[in-house]
């Protein structure tokens, strides 16, 4: 009887022990502030084709707390929190350089609230919309590098046809961009307006008493069309026609999109299934009513959505999140699996509605099987709600940003305005995977569709398996979703050894030549700047910038 009680006290300490190792084992990734004070709370974020990053807040709102030459102040008149006069010498917008952690101010004049974005072929990248005088204002910025002189042009034609308050940018396979919805918006039109603009009858179909069909989810899917999401509800779209093409069935789980704030992705589009498949993936969202009645306590949604939209039988399959979440951003990593990160686990998007901040980061990974797809990550300590952001990084890193639940900037009580910026270091950039990360010597700046190109890699130890290339787009992040996010996966040809490395027990690099294929046309990848990362055993390079062109 005492060998048993032995036994079982052996069980329980080692068990009790067991747990407790568990539970402090470090959890994946790694975070850093990049920038103490960037003086905005960065409500859009876009990375360029420099590796550059462009920060944009609002104005109307006073002063931030980054100032302008005295030279570029603006006028306000309407902005009853600026001095007498409308004098306005604080930025609202600021160039970042990450690698350096420079910070330069940038000039805005129109208001960009809620505004939306998009990259243009040629790297400008087109901002759409806003309130006020920014309600139907075009502007560009042309990138250069950090230490050049580029700045925001406001466009004084063409205008929007129609107020884009919320609305929804997505690059077409010609290079064009069509801009969707927003609030009091039912309709589409293009940039440039080569074509009318165009009622949109699903948006007003999908408006309910809390709007929630603003900031729709579009994705471009690999046969030219469109999915389109809002609300609960999604179609295909044949933006050539005007045409509905079909309907999806409706996503169980509450509404998605602002200002119930849920977050969507595209999958990967691979060339090993010739283009052909795309998955969508819509996650978390608030429950119904929670913006309405201001119920900042009410828990958010729990759920992931996914579908083969590409698919004649689609269907949506459901998975459970480990965090309820709302106002989470989903960042496609180079792998190919999906960063889920900010947001909050009660309320709603809006000001002043979200609580409980999600502070832990989850990567889904799409290929495992179900129920074993999410991986909870190492926590932040800087809350990121309201009007935050996410977006990678050429050296494979994930730029966090703004967070700013209030109408002004208040740097007090529970959730201050936050103007610290910080990067998320995802598990592959671990020390311990150095000598499995390559590293591109050399990459054509530019690649036509359905060309071959060759790209050259060192690695510190010899290949095992297959060398990946990977293109990612540079999207416009703002309100949980990022405009234009998408990643292709290139055909490669078996690497051929250009130099063995280790020779004579000398650390040297094994260097390497792989032969890739461009994706075939501006369907599956419009034109463009993309970030090109190598991919050695699911570790990434640091990206070359690449411009897919027709």
């Amino acid at each position: 009887m005492a060998m048993k009680s032995d036994g079982f006290f052996f069980l329980l300490v080692s068990l009790i022990l067991l747990i407790s190792a568990c539970r402090g084992q470090q959890l994946p990734g790694t975070w850093e502030v990049v920038l103490e004070n960037a003086g905005i709370a960065s409500m859009h974020t876009a990375v360029t084709r420099f590796s550059t990053v462009i920060l944009l807040d609002r104005t109307g709102i006073g002063s931030s707390r980054l100032l302008l030459p005295r030279d570029r102040c603006r006028i306000d008149h309407s902005d009853s929190s600026l001095p007498a006069g409308g004098r306005d010498c604080s930025a609202h917008s600021a160039l970042l350089d990450p690698s350096s952690r420079r910070l330069r101010p940038l000039s805005i004049l129109t208001d960009t609230w809620c505004s939306s974005g998009q990259f243009l072929p040629d790297g400008t990248l087109l901002q759409s919309g806003g309130d006020l005088d920014g309600l139907r204002k075009l502007r560009a910025f042309s990138p250069c590098s950090f230490d050049g002189h580029c700045d925001w042009l406001e466009l004084d034609s063409p205008i929007l046809a129609d107020g884009r308050w919320y609305a929804t940018n997505q690059i077409l396979p010609d290079g064009s961009v069509v801009i969707i919805g927003g609030r009091a918006a039912p309709s589409l039109e293009f940039y440039p307006p080569t074509r009318p603009l165009r009622s949109f009858p699903f948006l007003a179909a999908t408006m309910d008493a809390q709007m929630d069909n603003l900031y729709p989810f579009v994705h471009l899917l690999p046969d030219g069309r469109l999915f389109i999401f809002a609300n609960a509800r999604s179609i295909l779209y044949d933006v050539d026609t005007g045409d509905i093409v079909r309907e999806y069935p409706e996503l169980d789980g509450g509404p998605r999109n602002y200002p119930s704030g849920g977050s969507s992705a595209m999958l990967p589009l691979d060339a090993a299934d010739g283009y052909a498949k795309a998955e969508v993936v819509v996650c978390g969202g608030a429950q119904y009513g929670v913006f309405l009645h201001r119920q900042t306590d009410m828990p958010a949604g729990t759920t992931c959505g996914r579908i083969v939209a590409t698919d004649p039988d689609a269907a949506w399959a459901v998975e459970e999140m480990p965090f309820p979440r709302v106002m989470g951003d989903m960042v496609m990593l180079p792998t190919g699996e999906v960063l889920i990160i900010n947001g909050a686990q009660a309320g709603s998007q809006g000001y002043d509605m979200g609580s409980d901040p999600c502070l832990n980061p989850v990567l889904y990974r799409p290929d495992q099987p179900a129920g074993l797809r999410f991986m909870v990550l190492t926590p932040t300590d800087i809350p990121r709600l309201y009007h935050s952001t996410a977006n990678l990084l050429a050296d494979g890193r994930v730029l966090v940003a703004g967070s700013n639940p209030h109408y002004f900037y208040r740097f007090n009580g529970a959730f201050p305005t936050e103007l610290r910026v910080e990067a998320f270091s995802p598990e592959y950039l671990a020390a311990n995977k150095d000598g499995l990360r390559p590293a591109i010597t050399a990459a054509p700046e530019r690649v036509w569709y359905g060309d071959e190109f060759e790209v050259e890699v060192e690695v510190a130890l010899p290949l095992v398996g297959q060398m990946e290339v990977n293109l990612l787009s540079a999207p416009f992040a703002t309100h949980s979703f990022s405009q234009g996010q998408r990643m292709v996966r290139l055909s490669v040809s078996p690497e051929v050894t250009v130099k063995e490395g280790g020779v004579d027990g000398i650390a040297t690099p094994y260097k390497y030549r792989v032969v890739c294929k461009a994706p075939p046309d501006g369907r599956v990848a419009p034109p463009g700047y993309y970030m090109a990362f190598a991919l050695n055993q699911g570790v990434p390079s640091v990206a070359r910038w690449v411009q897919l062109v027709p």
